[in-house]
């Protein structure tokens, strides 16, 4: 198993940039699954990763040893605790963490159920977001150009392997996606705070499309005005609003129930 100990040795170098600087991940079009459970995911969705490097200490987890196993060894790289904890900022549990393209997603019209993210700038909400997207049955997620950047470690870690189910399209003009959605058949929804017909009177079944904007501003003018309608989380509780990944798992469940229901 190739061991690594200077931290001179070029593949080393590479995956401490792309770990210490999310400018160089997202020009590269990469992304840095932390932990064994990305990457197992990883490996059974998309396939091998670039590189894996493995605290050598880590060896000795069971969970960390039997996914070793399943790895070509041209695609490992062991080394020592301080060389691991070197690469930058890692969580302390993670003992393995690689290298991989962040999935482009296959062109097309929408699905019957997809999400449309505008100006989710934090990256656990983004990556929340999509954990509940995947987990109610929705195909894509289509984000704005000023939201996170989906394949952050963050929103990784919130996503817990969501991103290699959905097909997940970055810096998109939500308008126009809108309006495909609408020139196939389906239906835009867009969630507010306040000012819409009560939730589980929107019909969700079909084609739809669900819009969710951040907490502060909510969702501009031009994709509220795309969209076929307005729905609002009836909250007799008094609050002003929920988090935007607690009203988009909300609209959600309403979605899949209706479904049910049908």
């Amino acid at each position: 198993m190739p061991r690594v100990v200077s931290r001179q040795n070029p593949r080393y170098r590479e995956v401490a940039r792309l770990v210490s600087s999310s400018r160089d991940r997202r020009k590269a079009g990469r992304c840095v699954l932390e932990g064994e459970h990305l990457i197992a995911v990883h490996l059974e969705r998309i396939g091998l990763p670039d590189v894996v490097v493995v605290n050598e200490e880590a060896l000795a987890r069971a969970s960390v040893a039997g996914l070793v196993a399943r790895l070509p060894e041209s695609r490992l790289v062991v080394v020592p605790r301080a060389l691991f904890d070197g690469m930058g900022a890692l969580p302390p549990d993670v003992g393995v963490i690689a290298v991989a393209p962040a999935p482009l997603p296959p062109s097309g019209p929408p699905g019957a159920l997809c999400v449309l993210l505008e100006a989710i700038q934090d990256p656990g909400n983004v990556g929340t977001m999509l954990r509940t997207a995947a987990a109610f049955g929705a195909s894509d997620a289509y984000l704005s150009r000023d939201c996170a950047f989906a394949w952050s470690p963050k929103a990784l870690r919130a996503g817990q392997g969501a991103h290699f189910q959905l097909a997940i399209h970055e810096d998109a003009d939500l308008v126009e996606v809108a309006r495909a959605v609408r020139a196939s058949g389906g239906r835009v929804v867009a969630a507010v705070a306040a000012g819409g017909l009560p939730l589980h009177e929107v019909p969700l079944t079909g084609r739809v499309a669900i819009a969710v904007g951040n907490e502060g501003a909510g969702l501009s003018g031009a994709l509220r005005a795309a969209a076929d309608a307005a729905a609002t989380i009836p909250m007799p509780g008094g609050s002003e609003s929920l988090n935007a990944a607690a009203a988009a798992a909300v609209v959600l469940y309403e979605a899949v129930r209706q479904r049910m229901a049908r």
